[in-house]
């Protein structure tokens, strides 16, 4: 049974996308919005952006396998203590959080803009895992996303624990346009609330 006094409901651990680190202004708001109610959120970089703010110099992300062993340890750390473990990520994060989430103790998923295809090569897709997922995976989706638009979305085939929660005009940052009369905080505060409510 999972029991900790000071945060009852879990740990979240929210990974970066791809080419901006943990102080990104997007990662930043999440912890802010997820955080407190019973959740602790740990932002972390990975092993190539470590380095970057070390030393200042700009490098591409590391090898899938890298990035995989990385979160994991984090994950199977976290799960010793007890604690409801969920993994999230932002683009490049989620995904290696998606890829995870079957093997190991990690309870859920959440993934904030997920690259399903690469900007502009929409045939080069990255979903054969999502095929087969067991446990529950929530992906917030903005409809005109250029990693994944809603058009190309709805026709991939995708596990029934895929569930794909839309924001109205968002991008792949899930923000919308100025014309929609949207806001890009209104929809992280939705998807803030959406998340706590899956989890009570």
């Amino acid at each position: 049974m999972f029991f900790n006094d000071k945060y009852p409901r879990g740990v979240v651990l929210l990974a970066h996308g791809a080419g901006a680190g943990m102080d990104h202004e997007f990662m930043v708001q999440m912890d802010s919005l997820l955080s407190g109610d019973g959740f602790q959120v740990i932002r972390f970089e990975f092993p190539y952006m470590q380095k970057r703010r070390e030393d200042g110099k700009k490098r591409p992300p590391d090898r899938i396998d890298v990035l995989l062993q990385h979160y994991r340890q984090l994950i199977d750390e976290h799960s010793a203590n007890n604690t409801p473990v969920y993994i999230a990520g932002k683009s490049m994060g989620g995904r290696v959080a998606s890829m995870l989430l079957d093997e190991t103790d990690a309870v859920a998923g959440f993934v904030f803009g997920y690259p399903f295809h690469p900007a502009g090569k929409p045939d080069r897709l990255r979903t054969e895992h999502l095929e087969t997922l067991k446990k529950p995976l929530h992906v917030f989706q903005g409809t005109r996303d250029a990693m994944g638009s809603y058009e190309e979305v709805i026709n991939y085939r995708l596990s029934e624990s895929v569930h794909l929660h839309w924001l109205e005009d968002g991008n792949h940052d899930l923000k919308p346009r100025k014309a929609s009369g949207m806001t890009q905080q209104a929809h992280l505060e939705t998807v803030a609330r959406c998340v706590k409510e899956i989890v009570s």
